[in-house]
């Protein structure tokens, strides 16, 4: 159901039943890790017109684990990560 480079791949589905007798499937939450469980690859200084996407790509080659670098600093919100020019980024060994 889902890729290898997902973030839920890992997360268990559940399912619940309703009182109409209607099962609905969904994924288990996903709790986020602490940030000190990452080996560091190198670090990123957000430039002026950073997308995660491209960092992402260029140092992970791929666009679509961009929610390690999330996870790798701490944020819920993968926007906040490239909103101060100048943030030093961890990018973590995956």
């Amino acid at each position: 159901m889902l890729t290898e480079n997902s973030r839920y791949y890992n997360i268990k589905i559940a399912k619940w039943q309703t009182t109409s007798n209607q099962t609905i499937s969904y994924l288990r939450r996903r709790f986020l890790p602490s940030s000190q469980r990452f080996e560091i690859l190198q670090e990123h200084q957000v430039s002026e017109g950073d997308r995660l996407d491209n960092i992402t790509a260029n140092y992970l080659h791929d666009p679509k684990v961009f929610w390690h670098l999330c996870d790798a600093n701490n944020a819920m919100h993968p926007d906040e990560l490239t909103a101060q020019i100048g943030r030093r980024l961890r990018i973590p060994l995956i």
